[in-house]
């Protein structure tokens, strides 16, 4: 995981960190409100491996209203990115019932249907509209 840190570019600051996270969300043709983080004090990207973290002050719970989901973020999220995927995904859990479930991926498979797929690592997956991981604000223009 070193490895996967050197070469990378790093940015610090929330003001930065935000406008980067959701421009590497973009050019991975992710939707732009997938990781709504806060106090974010670094984002680091190494574009030769895809290696990708983000490290916020504290962990963050938020609720994705459309689809009445629970996701939960730890201080630092890591990802390996490619186009319209998150593999090897760390520091991300959905609340299932009551239980939470780590999300190991996380995938756009046909950009023409409008949908977004969760899996964990036993393989488990969901299913849901990319709309429902747009950016709040964006959803309102």
């Amino acid at each position: 995981m070193a490895s996967d840190r050197e070469n990378a570019e790093v940015y610090t600051g929330n003001d930065i960190c935000k406008r980067k996270s959701m421009e590497l969300l973009e050019k991975m043709q992710l939707p732009r409100g997938m990781l709504p983080l806060d106090d974010i004090e670094e984002v680091g990207y190494n574009e030769a491996t895809g290696f990708v973290w983000l490290k916020q002050k504290k962990s963050k719970t938020h609720v994705f209203r459309s689809i009445d989901r629970t996701v939960w973020y730890d201080k630092e999220v890591t990802a390996v990115v490619e186009n319209r995927r998150m593999k090897r995904l760390t520091g991300v859990k959905s609340k299932e019932l009551l239980i939470w479930v780590a999300i190991s991926d996380i995938s756009i498979q046909d950009p023409n249907s409008g949908k977004i797929t969760f899996t964990t690592r036993t393989g488990l997956s969901r299913t849901f509209p990319v709309s429902a991981f747009e950016e709040e604000e964006d959803i309102k223009n």
